[in-house]
Formats: structure tokens, C-alpha cells, sequence
């Protein structure tokens, strides 16, 4: 039987991949969005497809639709937004999920909370595991996003325990490729934005903190192998790439691909950026087969392709 889901956040850049991968797995797709920070036109070639229907809506409001997945990827997700932004971020995460949540509920629908990487702050340990509570800083001009994910965590698990709703949690590791918005600020997209347009490359700190990031079809594909588990897997579950890289590494790498003369300079390290960032992808390896198969290089190649194309 047909599914009927529902993606808030679903016109942004990574819900946009999401809603194009489900449509094509035959579901019927309600897609959800304020715009706040996503843009219609990441949708608008799904807009006259059989099954897809976009609504304009904030999740801080209830919405009331049958449903047999639903997915939660409604925030602001790059700190240029969320920190402009951080008492609606907030209310984003937390009033969201709950309006979600109650969704779930009623309809007995199955729910994907897209957490992140920030809930385990600045890391002790490396890499990160699942079990690892973290190192965050809650009252840091990042706790907006890292506090408001991590609540939202907090509460998929008590409407579990309390409702017994079939809560998926995946912590979402830097992800980059197509329909990333160029003035977000997030390192990928500004990079290359910047190379294109032969500007000087910010780098904040020594450049020597490492990332590690996941192109988007590989994101998606982890997503839905995770959602299609019919045993109880609640998580939370690492998604993203373990392949680890320096910025400075990746932002030359970005000069090389663009054929750019731009300069790197280097400024303060911001408040609260982690050093080291990298997932431990065992438990998504063992629990539903999934691994990468994009790896950086090739990605960055597929990311600046769109943008020369914009």
C-alpha cells in the first residue's frame, strides 16, 4: 500500500532531496515549509508531479493529516541562521517536535527526528559514538540549535516511553551538495561560492579542526534505510561520513577544483567550534547496511558543478 508522508522542512536543501528520493519510492508527499530559510524553487519541479503537495506551514502550529511516516527536519541548521535567529530556533526544535510528535500519535505514524552532530558540542572523545552525552555549552551563542536538538531528542524518547511511538532518531553529520543556499554561511557552500567569485576564503582559527562531511544522496539513502527498519530502532544512530578532513585541507582542495586565485586568510576561531568532528557509523553499518559511497573529492566536484551552474 501506498505511504503518506510527511516532510516539515521539506523545501529545504537536504528535505528537497528527501521529497524527490520518496517520490520516486512511490509515496504520496505532503511537504511542509515556512521558507524561513529554505526557498520554494528547491521544490518547484515537484510541484506538478502525481502525489506531491507543498504546504506552507510553521511547525510551532498543529497540523492535522493522515500519516505513515513523518519526518522532522524543520529548523534552522547553519549558524548564521540559527544564531540571528536563536529564540526561534529554539521554539522550532521544541514546539515542532511536539506538534509532530502529537501527530504521530493520533495517526500511529512513524517519525524521523533529523537531530545533528552539534548535540555532542565541542567532543571529548573522538570519534563520536552514540552512547557519548557530550560537551555543550548551553548558554554559548551556539545553544540554540545544540540545546534545541538535543530537547527534541529528549522528547522523541518520552513520547516513547510515554505514548510508545515508533520514534527514529538520526544525528546528522555535516551533509553538502546541490540546493544548498550560497549565503548560509556553511563552510562547503561558502567556500565555494567564494572561489568562484575569486574572493578571499575566511578561514576562522588555525584551519587545523577537522569535519567530516556526507553529500547528500548518501544522506538521503541513509535516511530512508533507517526509517524502513520494521524492528523497533530508535536510536539515536549516527549519519554521516567517517572520512575526516582538515578545513585547511578542504578549502584548498576547493581552489584546486575551481581553478580559483582567491586567497585563504585566516580570523579569530569562533565561540564554541568544535575541533574535531568526526561519526562513528558502526551501529548504522550493522543495524541497516548503510554506508557512504561518495566520497569527498567526489562530492565537492557535484557541489561546484551547481554552483558554476548558478
Amino acid at each position: 500500500m501506498k505511504k503518506r508522508t510527511i516532510v516539515a522542512g521539506g523545501a529545504g536543501f537536504l528535505g528537497s532531496h528527501l521529497c524527490e528520493k520518496l517520490l520516486l519510492m512511490d509515496h504520496e508527499v505532503i511537504c511542509l515549509d515556512n521558507l524561513m530559510t529554505s526557498n520554494e524553487v528547491n521544490v518547484a519541479h515537484l510541484i506538478t508531479q502525481k502525489g506531491f503537495r507543498f504546504v506552507r506551514h510553521d511547525v510551532m502550529l498543529p497540523f492535522y493529516e493522515k500519516a505513515d511516516w513523518i519526518f522532522n527536519l524543520a529548523s534552522p541548521a547553519s549558524p548564521f541562521y540559527y544564531q540571528t535567529k536563536p529564540i526561534l530556533t529554539t521554539k522550532t526544535n521544541i514546539l515542532g517536535s511536539i506538534n509532530l510528535l502529537d501527530l504521530a500519535v493520533r495517526t500511529g505514524a512513524r517519525i524521523f527526528q533529523a537531530s545533528t552532530s552539534e548535540v555532542y558540542g565541542s567532543p571529548m572523545i573522538h570519534p563520536q559514538v552514540e552512547s557519548y552525552w557530550g560537551n555543550v555549552n548551553p548558554v554559548g551563542p551556539r545553544s540554540c540549535y545544540d540545546e534545541g536538538k538535543r530537547c527534541a531528542e529528549s522528547l522523541f524518547f518520552d513520547y516513547l516511553r510515554e505514548h510508545n511511538v515508533d520514534i527514529r532518531i538520526g544525528r546528522i553529520f555535516n551533509t553538502f551538495g546541490p540546493r544548498m543556499l550560497a549565503d548560509d554561511g556553511r563552510v562547503v557552500s561558502n567556500f565555494i561560492v567564494r572561489a568562484l567569485a575569486g574572493k578571499d576564503i575566511t578561514i576562522y582559527g588555525s584551519g587545523k579542526q577537522t569535519r567530516s562531511f556526507c553529500y547528500v544522496s548518501d544522506m538521503v539513502d541513509a535516511i530512508l534505510a533507517y526509517m524502513s527498519v520494521e524492528t523497533r530502532l530508535p536510536g539515536p544512530v549516527n549519519l554521516g561520513n567517517p572520512e575526516e578532513i582538515m578545513i585547511n585541507d578542504l578549502a584548498n582542495l576547493i581552489l584546486k577544483f575551481t581553478h580559483s586565485d582567491s586567497r585563504i586568510v585566516y580570523t579569530v576561531p569562533q565561540q564554541d567550534d568544535p575541533i574535531q568532528r568526526q561519526p562513528d557509523i558502526t551501529l548504522a553499518t550493522s543495524a541497516f547496511n548503510w554506508k557512504p559511497v561518495v566520497n569527498t573529492k567526489e562530492g565537492l566536484k557535484l557541489t561546484i558543478d551547481y554552483f558554476r551552474g548558478r
